[in-house]
């Protein structure tokens, strides 16, 4: 059959039968999907059509280092020759998970040491929640329920992963959301106390924070912010849970993303970056004085846990993906080529008219679209999607953040960025964002 009639194929059955996560459903219905991918190779992927584009996103953020590693598939066939799966429910485990578990605890900020394993970040996120929760049935204060969160934060989609995500769409979407969840200003220290107040420290669990906010817009936190944040949690008894499912892993240039404000949370939620989507695995790290109280006061049967908690193909995709990402440098690469990023994004604003704040950390990037750069007004109808549409048609997959008045590009490419594919990037970006600029001239004037 060929490519073509192929592709015709796919797309009936797209549209017939697959329902698409996070899609306009209307969109899928009308236009098939945008590509049907084949395969990827390093920082590309190619398509049935025969094109090829760069992956500006990773993904999903997580393909850290990057598509078509063979050495990840020989692990993981290996692996499910000997062991494809069992549980680790009760008192049952295997070295994969053992030997992943000790490797975290190596490389974890802080004095995080225990590790539960799930299937991906809206997992990890509900478990840190139920965790924190029983941390505190533990400690006799069953009252601590509470869950604080950011505005324009992003935590999964899971029902306790919704109801914290501060983007308020995600949460409308279902009407029903779980209780005790709480939101405060994103950058705001001041907001998180005054909300502590009012709801009552006694009441609070646990506050959750993203290191850089990543599907909500990509938001660094101001200076100081984290360290401000560290010192109300601890001075109100409040356990500090950090996000990392995004910036885990060398995304950020550093192992992780809350390294670079020098604070230790008390719990660390993680996914995606673990195995560069070569496996489904997430998990949650406990410091080892939160293990200790579950070790010490826990009576009877944990009960909690994923049918794929600890997945042994998973986990030793997982020690694999850590060690490419060693082995080959790519944090410091990440350092490097972020900053690289963040130069090309600057230049692309200065020179244009509606290219606006841009800002990097790692290979974190984003740039914003204003009507008036001197007063930050944005344009009626978002410009972002328009500008993701021309790039897909030259090569280069990014995404839009529209949520809560935003005007967003947002970028992820692989870690195994060079400065050539780098400049391929920019060079692809600064044409769509002038294809769409032409379009809206004498409004931008």
């Amino acid at each position: 059959m060929n490519s073509e009639v192929l592709y015709r194929e796919l797309s009936e059955l797209d549209k017939k039968h697959f329902l698409h996560p996070t899609t306009s459903i209307k969109q899928q219905q009308e236009n098939g999907p945008d590509f049907i991918f084949t395969h990827g190779k390093g920082v590309r992927l190619f398509d049935l059509k025969g094109r090829s584009a760069i992956d500006g996103l990773s993904s999903l953020w997580n393909v850290n280092i990057g598509h078509g590693r063979e050495e990840m598939a020989r692990t993981a066939y290996e692996q499910m020759k000997t062991l494809a799966y069992s549980s680790c429910f009760a008192t049952y485990s295997h070295e994969p998970a053992i030997r992943l578990a000790a490797k975290l605890a190596d490389i974890a900020p802080g004095n995080l040491s225990a590790v539960f394993f799930t299937s991906g970040g809206s997992e990890s996120n509900d478990t840190a929640y139920k965790l924190a929760r029983h941390y505190w049935i533990l400690k006799g204060e069953p009252e601590r329920k509470k869950i604080i969160s950011r505005t324009k934060s992003y935590h999964g989609v899971a029902l306790g992963a919704t109801s914290a995500t501060g983007l308020k769409p995600f949460r409308d979407f279902t009407g029903s959301l779980a209780p005790d969840f709480c939101y405060v200003d994103h950058f705001s220290p001041a907001d998180l106390r005054n909300k502590i107040e009012e709801e009552g420290p006694e009441t609070v669990a646990a506050f959750i924070a993203e290191p850089v906010q990543g599907a909500g817009g990509l938001h660094l936190g101001p200076e100081g912010y984290f360290k401000e944040i560290r010192s109300i949690c601890d001075e109100y008894g409040i356990l500090l849970i950090t996000d990392e499912v995004i910036t885990a892993f060398g995304r950020t240039g550093s192992y992780f993303g809350i390294d670079h404000y020098s604070v230790e949370p008390d719990m660390m939620c993680f996914a995606k970056g673990i195995t560069s989507g070569y496996a489904q695995l997430g998990g949650v790290m406990l410091t080892e004085e939160l293990h200790r109280v579950f070790i010490d006061r826990s009576e009877g049967t944990l009960l909690h846990g994923y049918t794929y908690s600890g997945h042994p193909m998973a986990c030793t995709v997982a020690l694999k993906n850590l060690e490419i990402v060693e082995s080959e440098g790519l944090i410091e690469n990440a350092r490097k080529m972020g900053e690289e990023m963040l130069k090309g994004f600057r230049s692309i604003e200065a020179e244009s008219g509606i290219a606006a704040n841009a800002r990097a950390l790692g290979l974190m990037g984003a740039l914003e679209f204003v009507k008036n750069k001197e007063t930050n007004e944005r344009f009626q109808s978002p410009l972002a999607p328009k500008v993701v549409a021309e790039a897909a048609k030259r090569g280069l997959i990014c995404r839009s953040v529209v949520f809560d008045q935003q005007d967003t590009l947002v970028f992820a490419p692989p870690l195994i960025m060079s400065r050539e594919e780098m400049s391929e990037l920019h060079s692809i970006l600064e044409d769509a964002v002038k294809a769409v600029e032409k379009t809206i001239a004498p409004a931008a004037n």
